[in-house]
């Protein structure tokens, strides 16, 4: 079996600043997977040094090596809080109204791969599989080939994929896709992300492309986009319920709202999740129903992120505006109808509120995968299940709604399509969210990131490599 090479931005340290932690999701599955091929995972420290220059520093820790590099201030400013935070960002998201194009931020983010190739080759066998991460570093393959390396190289990315009209808006665009193609296999999270990618090849590169079989023929260069949606880390997961952590949390939860129900959201503090427009929503349903104040009470979890980013400090101040005033106008001495905790929670404590949510209520204007949808599902009594509100712009829409089963969808720019569904949802008979709940499960059990990770493992070694 041949070593696995992962390479993404920041790596589950144990220091590493921004990071969750190795136990679970996306960051479990990597270590397994380096475990059983053996290898090495390298990126960012998540430090910032004015000496970036210096060594790798090299850790081992149950079973896996990690090796990392610290970044300058600048390097930092220009390019993961300028090119790949407000440039690829929100440009991939569909949001053009908040993308920056600046020429100093892109020459940070092409010296920032320049440093990572330079200082990952060393470490590369010639067998190795090499498999990279995400917008943050696009251009890497053909970084790494410009070194010699010829080993297969995949890459994969976790956010959509912008139609190419969109796309076209980005300042040396064709170059970019160019680098991209030297990769032998490229992952997505959803079909529709591929197709927008392979259109793109076609219509601006003039690539060959087979559209069912995502090859790619370029300059002599052959590359193969499937795609392949993340799952969460099912048996982790489970595990955290059943930890009393869980069961204190939900618990707590159920204490706190009495006999309302209880609706929730969790997401990272970010314009693509949706959070204004879904208070919006929250709020016309409170106007259309006066009477159920008393049967709702809405609690969304929104950790902050990327705090040094203008237009994150924008969206905090707003979805706090937003629900005050709801909470003006709507509470009493003895209720509140919308919590807002800005601060995040562990996996157990997250199952647990999951459990105890009649509602999930997940409305991202775009998303390229939402593991918080599958969680929470995850988290509910078959017995008497909740109800997950789902907007049909996350790609996880694929594969919870089909054929108006599973997930009832929403068009998250709408509020009174999310005033709506919050009414279906608290209305829905016992037998109707068993139902829908059935739908869903079996997918989410079984297509897990462990499945993930193997088959698309499997499938880069598969490939002819450069």
């Amino acid at each position: 079996m041949e070593r696995l090479v992962v390479i993404s931005n920041r790596v589950a340290v144990p220091k590493a600043r921004g990071v969750a932690g190795a136990q679970g999701g996306l960051s479990g599955a990597l270590n397994a997977a380096l475990k059983d091929h053996g290898g090495i995972w390298f990126g960012w420290s998540g430090q910032e040094s004015e000496d970036p220059e210096g060594n790798i520093h090299l850790q081992r820790s149950d079973g896996v090596t990690t090796a990392t590099i610290d970044l300058s201030a600048r390097d930092i400013e220009e390019y993961y809080n300028g090119y790949a935070n407000s440039t690829l960002w929100p440009l991939f998201h569909y949001r053009l109204d908040l993308t920056r194009y600046e020429r100093e931020t892109g020459k940070g983010y092409e010296r920032v791969n320049e440093r990572f190739a330079d200082c990952v080759s060393p470490l590369i066998e010639p067998d190795d599989l090499i498999w990279v991460h995400d917008y943050h570093l696009l251009p890497l393959g053909e970084r790494l080939r410009a070194r010699g390396i010829a080993n297969r190289i995949g890459f994969f990315l976790h956010i959509p994929w912008p139609p190419t009209r969109l796309f076209v808006s980005l300042p040396f665009h064709e170059r970019l896709v160019r680098t991209m193609l030297e990769y032998d296999l490229i992952g997505f999270q959803t079909d529709e992300w591929r197709e927008s990618f392979l259109h793109y090849c076609r219509k601006e590169l003039g690539a060959e492309v087979e559209e069912a079989t995502g090859t790619i023929r370029f300059e002599g260069r052959t590359a193969i986009a499937r795609a392949y949606p993340i799952g969460i880390d099912w048996d982790h997961f489970q595990a955290q319920g059943a930890s009393e952590e869980a069961r204190h949390a939900e618990q707590r939860l159920l204490s706190s709202t009495r006999d309302r129900s209880a609706m929730i959201g969790v997401d990272r503090l970010d314009y693509s999740k949706g959070l204004p427009e879904r208070i919006d929503g929250i709020g016309r349903f409170f106007d259309q129903h006066p009477d159920r104040v008393r049967d709702l009470v809405f609690i969304q979890i929104a950790p902050p992120s990327r705090e040094d980013v203008e237009s994150y400090q924008d969206i905090r101040m707003t979805l706090e505006q937003k629900a005050g005033q709801i909470n003006g106008a709507r509470s009493e001495v003895d209720l509140v109808p919308i919590r807002y905790v800005n601060r995040g929670y562990s996996h157990a404590e997250l199952y647990g509120f999951f459990r105890a949510a009649k509602i999930g209520l997940v409305t991202p204007l775009r998303d390229g995968m939402n593991l918080v949808a599958k969680e929470y599902v995850a988290a509910q009594d078959r017995d008497d299940p909740g109800v997950l509100i789902l907007s049909r712009f996350a790609g996880a829409a694929q594969q919870l709604a089909v054929d108006d089963t599973g997930a009832v969808l929403v068009n998250p720019y709408s509020p009174d399509d999310i005033s709506h569904a919050i009414r279906v949802a608290l209305d829905m008979p016992l037998a109707e969210r068993r139902a829908r709940y059935e739908t869903m499960i079996g997918t989410i059990r079984d297509d897990n990131v462990q499945t993930w990770t193997r088959r698309f493992c499997d499938d880069l070694a598969a490939t002819a490599g450069g």
